[in-house]
């Protein structure tokens, strides 16, 4: 929540548990820990901004509680942590807004039955992660299965803090994530975003580009008739 004073995309801005003791512990030691980190400087001023209208506006939501926060001096970001109940999560969509920056939200959902409709009820994200034991996981297929059509990477046990340059790398998902969830904004395939596909129909080997000429003067692999020819 607070890595880069909160400042990653990924951040987990939502957090989702099930009522009961387990929560509620989990919830004092997160607010003691975000209640004792320091403030740091955020990248710009508007950032800064954005941040402070986005933590007012959860700290005067009707049915929001506030369990934490750090104040901050000019630039900086404080630490923040708001907790509600699945039943105003549903009535107040706006609890959904992204606020760029070390906070979070804990809905607490009254059954698996509540925590499913929530996870169908999120808009689309980059990333959703699930935690829990093997038993836990193995019960939760259904789950897993709704967050795949809701965000681009879902992840169990782990935290989605950074991005790659890698040939696995996917920082894309369904809108409002992204503008096409169908490619990512990092990684090998990001090259899609940024091209277009044209046919060249009835060339000549003259007129096609180095790229497509029969003889492959660059040597480069290609696909002819569906199969990969690597020179």
């Amino acid at each position: 929540v607070t890595l880069g004073v909160g400042q990653f995309c990924t951040n987990p801005g939502i957090i989702f548990v099930e009522a009961g003791t387990a929560a509620e512990t989990f919830l004092k030691k997160l607010a003691a820990l975000l209640g004792t980190t320091a403030p740091g400087t955020m990248l710009t001023s508007s950032i800064c901004e954005g941040y402070r209208e986005g933590i007012a506006a959860l700290a005067k939501s009707s049915g929001v509680e506030q369990l934490a926060g750090v104040p901050g001096g000019p630039g900086q970001g404080g630490a923040a942590l708001f907790a509600t109940d699945a039943a105003t999560f549903f009535k107040d969509h706006l609890l959904m807004r992204e606020v760029f920056g070390p906070s979070t939200l804990v809905i607490r959902c009254s059954s698996r039955a509540e925590m499913l409709k929530a996870a169908q009820t999120l808009e689309g994200q980059l990333t959703a992660t699930v935690h829990g034991t093997e038993t836990d996981l193995a019960g939760a297929t259904d789950l897993i299965a709704l967050l795949e059509t809701k965000a681009g990477r879902v992840l169990l046990n782990g935290f989605p803090t950074g991005v790659e340059v890698c040939h696995a790398m996917n920082h894309g998902g369904p809108y409002p994530a992204t503008a096409d969830g169908r490619s990512t904004s990092v990684g090998t395939r990001a090259i899609v975003r940024f091209s277009r596909p044209i046919c060249l129909q009835n060339f000549s080997d003259a007129l096609l580009p180095d790229e497509l000429k029969e003889a492959n003067p660059l040597r480069i692999p290609r696909l002819v008739n569906g199969r990969l020819i690597v020179p």
